[in-house]
């Protein structure tokens, strides 16, 4: 019999793990972010999106930084599964991604990343004839930009939720290819996606907190929210792997 663990006791089991690692967390999180930031920056600098050249090779860099961004992802998650797992943890652990399979986290991250651009091409058309458009002909654009904006939002949290678990089926089960990786994470959501669409939400005021506090919030609540996405793996795979045998 399935026994899912509630929000509120994944974010107890959360908190409980994190207790004592936030420093480890929070420099991880810190390395990243000096690391991606600035070259996410300069690569907004460089690039004139007013232009359909200058647009499209943004988006073409944007890529290629965002396949690099994926074996930090696997570093993570390998992070805040060895803090739940209760297990020796450093922020070190964030380049793991590098050795363990770096070939299978960009793919990953690539498929997700494709995905994501795809849906997200109507807004990248209206954007750019907004940034060229008059003042009367931004008005009329106003409406295509708000729908664009709901279909590109709605699509990508469907996708989160869907590819979710891949970077944790990685590591617990490097031998499976990116593709299965990718397809075992779709069946292993399939009849949890709300669960896991309810703990984002549920997060909400937390990030709403987060952000009027200048964004230093941020460093207690992602970690924070990292481990209890940590916990809803191992709580699902766990009972996905006792309703086989049972």
């Amino acid at each position: 019999m399935n026994t899912f663990k509630s929000s509120a006791e994944l974010k107890a089991s959360a908190k409980e793990h994190m207790f004592g690692h936030y420093g480890t967390a929070v420099g991880a999180f810190l390395i990243i972010t000096f690391i991606v930031g600035p070259i996410m920056g300069i690569t907004g600098l460089l690039t004139d999106t007013t232009t359909i050249p200058g647009t499209v090779l943004y988006y073409a860099i944007s890529f290629c930084i965002m396949l690099f961004t994926g074996l930090f992802t696997s570093g993570t998650t390998y992070l805040y599964l060895e803090i739940v797992c209760g297990r020796p943890a450093s922020a070190g652990d964030i380049f793991r991604g590098f050795s363990i399979c770096p070939n299978k986290a960009i793919l990953i991250q690539g498929w997700i990343t494709l995905l994501s651009y795809l849906v997200d091409i109507p807004l990248i058309i209206v954007s750019y004839k907004i940034i060229n458009a008059s003042e009367s002909e931004v008005i009329k654009l106003m409406l295509p930009y708000a729908l664009s904006t709901i279909f590109s939002g709605v699509i990508s949290i469907m996708l989160s939720l869907l590819y979710a678990q891949a970077f944790y089926l990685l590591h617990d089960f490097p031998q499976y290819s990116a593709r299965e990786l990718l397809a075992r994470s779709r069946r292993l959501m399939k009849g949890h996606k709300g669960r896991l669409f309810y703990i984002y939400v549920s997060f909400l005021p937390l990030i709403l907190a987060a952000v009027l506090s200048c964004g230093i919030g941020l460093l207690w609540l992602i970690p924070y929210m990292n481990a209890t996405q940590t916990e809803f793996f191992l709580d699902l795979i766990q009972n996905k792997t006792e309703d086989r045998y049972s």
